[in-house]
């Protein structure tokens, strides 16, 4: 028992003397470790501000700033550095960016990020001198949208945090919120949930229409009026008496338009890539029809999706598309995946068979474009078939 209770007290002795030594380490070499993480830290800062200096970290938790925006450092030359988190063709690309006193970006690298192409390596290097003003017109990389539009995306955050810490105001809210609060104060009564109309009628002076998902009614935007109408076509919104009559003119056509799908077997010699059809009550056509694009085609290097592009398109009787998009795609993330934007698939808005290739290629989605154009090439033969109506 004595020499068991001998082993216990060695052992605790030793115990004792090595965390006394471990405590005198640490107190010895704390001030070394902490002086050589500041170097590293404003190694950092100083890549993307060669001019600062004394810098500062800022206590964000008393401001609104971006998303994006996770640390802040202010210089003693008036200008600060960013640390920001955004998503690329991956997620988590941690960029630091700096921005001078004037508002200019001093410089900004990538400290990391899981993208598979490396533009981001070098990327920051062209956003040199941008301004708040100016940085939207950046240069997007052709073949490497997602990236590139990521991190320009990071550095306008930290133009707008500089903004918001010298005292100034920044809107911060997307495209997106800023149309939904236009379409809610437009209409309250449909409890801020909208569906967006998409065209199978031809109107004049309206650029858009957002339905009510409750059925309370609709608004439809012309120019920047946001115009409220009820389930009846009536409008709601104070407007000139000039605008008043047009909107509940091409309400009444929205109203009294009514679709009958077709049975596509009654009508011989339709394209195949024709999938379903509808005829409005006024004689126009709606069409949803797949495209092959790189998902089917691909190439000798790269093994596509296998699925098609999925578009629907109206048009008139005469053969001119009123509205297209595309309602599916599996396309390259960040090439041919553009194929969805409304900047690419409205182009076709407006185009007949004599115009229809008319339009601006997707940057790098060679295989994507023609796809798609040859599939809406169907759409003007498939109006004529139907229109001749069913085979007996």
């Amino acid at each position: 028992m004595k020499k068991q209770l001998n082993s216990i007290i060695s052992l605790l002795a030793i115990c004792a003397v090595v965390a006394v030594l471990m405590a005198v380490t640490n107190y010895v070499t704390a001030p070394f470790i902490q002086k050589n993480e500041d170097a590293a830290a404003n190694a950092a800062l100083l890549e993307v501000m060669p001019d600062g200096s004394g810098f500062e970290k800022v206590d964000l938790a008393s401001y609104t700033l971006p998303s994006t925006v996770t640390e802040a450092y202010r210089s003693e030359n008036g200008g600060y550095v960013f640390k920001l988190k955004t998503s690329g063709y991956s997620s988590d690309m941690i960029i630091m960016c700096g921005v001078n006193a004037d508002g200019t970006v001093s410089g900004a690298v990538c400290l990391s990020s899981g993208e598979t192409l490396g533009y981001e390596k070098t990327y920051g290097a062209s956003l040199k001198g941008k301004t708040s003003e100016s940085i939207d017109g950046a240069d997007v990389i052709s073949g490497a949208t997602k990236t590139t539009e990521g991190y320009k995306k990071a550095v306008k955050d930290a133009l707008n945090a500089f903004t918001i810490l010298c005292g100034g105001s920044v809107d911060l809210r997307t495209e997106e919120e800023i149309l939904l609060e236009n379409l809610s104060a437009a209409l309250p009564a449909a409890e801020g949930k909208f569906t967006s109309w998409f065209f199978v009628e031809e109107l004049t002076g309206v650029d858009a229409i957002y339905t009510a998902d409750n059925g309370s009614g609709a608004v439809y935007v012309c120019g920047e009026a946001f115009v409220a109408v009820d389930a009846e076509g009536n409008v709601l919104s104070e407007v000139s008496e000039e605008l008043r009559e047009a909107v509940e003119a091409q309400a009444e056509i929205v109203l009294a338009s009514t679709m009958t799908e077709l049975t596509l077997a009654d009508y011989q010699g339709l394209p195949t890539n024709v999938e379903k059809a509808w005829k409005t009550a006024s004689g126009n056509f709606v069409l949803e029809i797949r495209a092959s694009g790189f998902g089917i085609n691909g190439d000798d290097w790269y093994n596509p999706s296998g699925e098609f592009i999925k578009i629907r398109v109206s048009v008139t009787d005469e053969g001119k598309i009123i509205a297209c998009q595309t309602i599916y795609q599996a396309e390259t993330d960040g090439i041919g995946s553009a194929c969805e934007d409304p900047e690419f698939y409205t182009q076709f808005n407006g185009k007949t068979e004599s115009n229809y290739g008319d339009i601006d290629a997707i940057s790098g989605a060679t295989v994507t474009t023609n796809g798609y154009k040859a599939a809406i090439s169907k759409v003007f033969e498939a109006v004529r078939i139907l229109k001749g109506g069913a085979t007996e």
